[in-house]
């Protein structure tokens, strides 16, 4: 839902909780409780629950307080982009992956298999400062909210992190590599099952000894 003209209603009398008031529980709330879930970024509201008709009762609410506008099902917010079967819900960054792409005019490059060269030596001090630093860092920020999506570049996100001070210009090489890996496939994102229970299994694998910044 969208609030018109919500920097007009700025002023708030009213107590608003933040986290369930303590004792909260213990006020008589029946077995007959329904869960509805709110995310507001500015003048936008997403709403989610398991009971499609407690979300309208919830919409026909808020409608009655506060001017709104009813998009309907959630299509594309903050840059991330939501498509619907009876299978399940995929998520991904296809727009925000090419904006960064045509950002690093990278859009007639060809695309990388990998995020990252393998036996990188990127701690390795080399071939002199980056000229533009502002420049590495607002990629890497850019790219820091690619993983909302993609989790396949966690890893090269953090090895990035490492030389925000002071990048080098094969830190800057590196990052223009990882823009032109998910070139290949910029709507490959996450997919949500219907049918299967969504549980999230991760590994790690530590070797301090090979890291010179770390060990």
């Amino acid at each position: 839902m969208n609030v018109h003209d919500a920097f007009l209603h700025g002023d708030l009398e009213e107590e608003v909780y933040m986290t369930i008031p303590s004792g909260f529980w213990a006020s008589g709330l029946n077995k007959g409780v329904m869960w509805l879930y709110v995310l507001i970024y500015v003048d936008d509201l997403l709403i989610g629950g398991k009971i499609s008709g407690a979300i309208y009762r919830f919409k026909e609410y808020l409608s009655e307080c506060v001017k709104m506008k009813d998009l309907s099902h959630l299509k594309y917010l903050l840059g991330i982009e939501v498509a619907y079967s009876s299978q399940g819900i995929d998520l991904s960054q296809r727009k925000y992956t090419l904006d960064i792409v045509d950002e690093c005019a990278l859009l007639v490059s060809w695309p990388f298999d990998t995020p990252m060269e393998q036996n990188h030596k990127l701690q390795i001090d080399g071939d002199g400062p980056y000229a533009d630093p502002g420049q590495y860092r607002r990629i890497f920020k850019r790219l820091i909210y690619l993983t909302v999506t993609r989790p396949d570049l966690s890893y090269v996100i953090h090895i990035l992190a490492q030389f925000l001070k002071k990048p080098q210009v094969k830190h800057w090489e590196a990052a223009l590599r990882v823009v032109r890996y998910p070139k290949g496939c910029p709507g490959q994102g996450l997919w949500l099952s219907a049918n299967r229970d969504q549980t999230l299994s991760a590994y790690c694998n530590s070797d301090y000894q090979s890291c010179p910044i770390t060990r």
